[in-house]
């Protein structure tokens, strides 16, 4: 079992950056595919970012490529999510998610964290 745990949410205004880091525990981390989801009010959660356990494939939705990039380090158990240009499209709670494997759905969640990006 995995526990995640985000940060690095916040205000910004349109344009600007902000970095979200998911911490993992667990001593399998580097065998789990790693994912970012997020919720905005009144909308279902929707997919943002994934990455395979060895880093060797990265997707996004298509609302934010070439915005955002998603990487993760296996030696500190760590996801991150740096988001540029963003847009007031972007305020969500972020959500970092494990699965398994490469094959599996995402089971762990972590409590999420709040973007806010001001127009």
């Amino acid at each position: 079992q995995v526990q995640l745990v985000e940060s690095g949410g916040g205000l910004v205004q349109a344009g600007g950056s902000l970095k979200l880091s998911c911490a993992a525990s667990g001593r399998t981390f580097s065998s789990y595919r790693m994912g970012w989801l997020r919720q905005a009010p009144g909308k279902e959660r929707e997919f943002v970012a994934g990455i395979t356990s060895s880093s060797g494939r990265i997707y996004y939705a298509d609302s934010v490529k070439g915005r955002f990039a998603i990487s993760r380090d296996n030696a500190k158990n760590m996801v991150y999510l740096q988001m540029n240009s963003l847009k007031p499209d972007d305020t969500a709670i972020y959500y970092c998610a494990a699965a398994r494997n490469d094959y599996s759905a995402y089971e762990y969640w972590g409590q999420g964290t709040q973007v806010t990006v001001s127009s």
